[in-house]
């Protein structure tokens, strides 16, 4: 009896030869059917072992519900906002992207809207074809001795500042996270904050992720501080900006014209309060819309999937390591502990960091530590680069932030059998954070804060706080807690002598405000009160 082969469907459009790609040497079957609403795609799913898509099929919960044999999802493109991860990992499904794809596209497609706002030239064209000639209002300004602000400064944004400086620009860098080191390498200049960038700025572009703290970071009080006449440029996230506010600042001439090539809401609805202005340019979303950047990630995503299926290798996984079965179900406890370590350093660590050094201790060391390593990593940096950070593409990013990667297998005997410690270094400063398992069930724990013997639970919300050891200070924190509802689920002090200073580490069931620790830090005898969520 004839095997039948794995089957492919390619769901929304791909380039030739990334659906040639697919089918080379016929092992795979493949079929293209774009357009798909999700009851459709819902009917057609269950034959199938691998999806293609871009941005428009959304692969939702329910879609995953039916795929029976569905292995892998594999996005031709960064980003996977349209994809239900937590559901495909629920059901075994890989998801893959194709990191980097489109970097050079983006950044022309950037450079190309900050010339057209330069030189007003989609409106002198508008206005040529509509028989004017009108070329005093069309006056424009040069790119030559302006600084460009550039607000992120990973893949895309570097690229932007290579072509900017081959412009005669001066270019001015807001990216927390970028090393010093890192930014004079590219000729940049790096400022610690954006009130301290848009001041100076000619020019802005933003080439940073949608976050928490990212979201309207351009808002009405940021315009405000702009040199009146700048320029704005966004081909990253939609939501960066406060379009209202940029609304408002376009038809009061704070500034001079903005180009988009993205929106809070795509396509924008009919009644886009930006559209009729005239100092603004649109494009639909074109950033990663050029021939070689399509080529490229559709051939990427294509041999991607063809090694999943067919030699069960794992690359560009943003749910899993790219490692073998086997391996991956006896790492598994330590890429949940890594993990863990990485987002509670990183909420110790000042944003601006040169080396972070990962030790691996006692039966750590026989573990494949590369895929610790990103595990540990992608926790760390996170907030950096917001749910585009995955175990494939985070040390290109950290080497993009100027971050130095170390790692060490240590000989050295400590109470634990297996044991994680991660350490991240900011000019003279240090925050470090360990770990191990305790039990049969390999529960992960935190057992050293920067030095500190602790016990720790890594989940939830953990409260850290710096205090003088002094009876009664722990009833203290536990009596204001309670005032507000607040329930202690563990604690662990750690003091270097009696009367001297102590690390007391909390367990809570819910999240303290900011209300709440300012009363905590209120005692003298609490110098600093911090949540890590986790």
């Amino acid at each position: 009896m004839k095997m039948s082969l794995p089957k492919v469907l390619v769901a929304d459009p791909v380039s030739q030869r990334g659906v040639e790609e697919l089918a080379v040497g016929g092992a795979l079957e493949v079929t293209v059917q774009t357009g798909l609403k999700e009851a459709e795609l819902i009917a057609r799913i269950p034959e199938f072992s691998a999806l293609v898509v871009r941005s428009q099929t959304k692969v939702t919960a329910a879609v995953l519900d039916a795929a029976k044999k569905l292995k892998v999802v594999g996005r031709a493109g960064v980003g996977v906002d349209n994809v239900d991860v937590d559901a495909a990992t629920r059901h075994g499904v890989i998801v893959m992207n194709t990191p980097g794809g489109n970097t050079i596209s983006t950044a022309e497609h950037a450079f190309s809207l900050l010339m057209s706002i330069a030189r007003s030239i989609p409106q002198a064209d508008a206005s040529v074809k509509a028989g004017k000639w009108d070329r005093k209002k069309y006056e424009g300004v040069e790119l030559y001795n302006k600084t460009l602000g550039i607000l992120g400064m990973g893949r895309i944004g570097t690229e932007l500042a290579r072509r900017a400086i081959a412009f005669g620009m001066r270019v001015v860098a807001y990216d927390p996270y970028l090393s010093l080191t890192r930014a004079r390498s590219l000729q940049v200049e790096l400022v610690e904050e954006v009130d301290a960038l848009v001041p100076q700025a000619d020019f802005l572009t933003m080439h940073m992720p949608l976050t928490d703290e990212t979201r309207h970071m351009l808002d009405a009080r940021c315009l405000g501080l702009c040199k009146k006449g700048v320029r704005i440029v966004n081909c990253a996230r939609g939501g960066l900006i406060d379009e209202a506010a940029l609304g408002e600042a376009l038809k009061s001439g704070q500034v001079a014209a903005a180009a988009l090539d993205v929106y809070e809401v795509e396509p924008p609805p009919a009644d886009f309060a930006l559209r009729p202005l005239p100092n603004i340019v649109f494009t639909p979303h074109l950033g990663a819309s050029t021939a070689e950047a399509q080529e490229n990630v559709g051939i990427e995503i294509a041999q991607a999937i063809r090694a999943a299926l067919l030699e069960g290798e794992i690359r560009n996984a943003v749910n899993m390591p790219s490692i073998d079965a086997k391996t991956a179900a006896l790492v598994k406890p330590y890429l949940t502990l890594g993990d863990k370590i990485g987002r509670f350093v990183a909420q110790l660590a000042p944003k601006r960091n040169d080396r972070i050094v990962i030790t691996y201790g006692g039966k750590a060391v026989e573990m494949p530590t590369e895929a610790i390593s990103r595990a540990i990593l992608t926790g760390f940096l996170k907030n950096v680069g917001g749910e585009e950070v995955n175990s494939v593409n985070v040390r290109t990013m950290a080497s993009t932030l100027g971050l130095n990667v170390e790692e060490i297998r240590s000989s050295e005997q400590t109470d634990f059998n297996e044991w994680l410690h991660v350490a991240v270094f900011s000019g003279e400063s240090q925050v470090s954070v360990g770990g191990t398992f305790f039990g049969a069930k390999n529960d992960p724990r935190i057992v050293r804060v920067n030095g500190r013997p602790v016990e720790v639970t890594p989940s939830g919300v953990v409260l850290l706080l710096e205090n003088k050891d002094r009876p009664g200070l722990v009833g203290h924190i536990g009596t204001l807690l309670g005032k507000e509802n607040i329930n202690i689920a563990s604690m662990s002090l750690s003091r270097t002598e009696q009367g001297g200073f102590a690390l007391t580490l909390l367990n809570l069931d819910s999240l303290p405000d900011a209300a709440v620790l300012s009363r905590l830090t209120a005692d003298s005898d609490i110098t600093a009160a911090r949540v890590i969520s986790l």
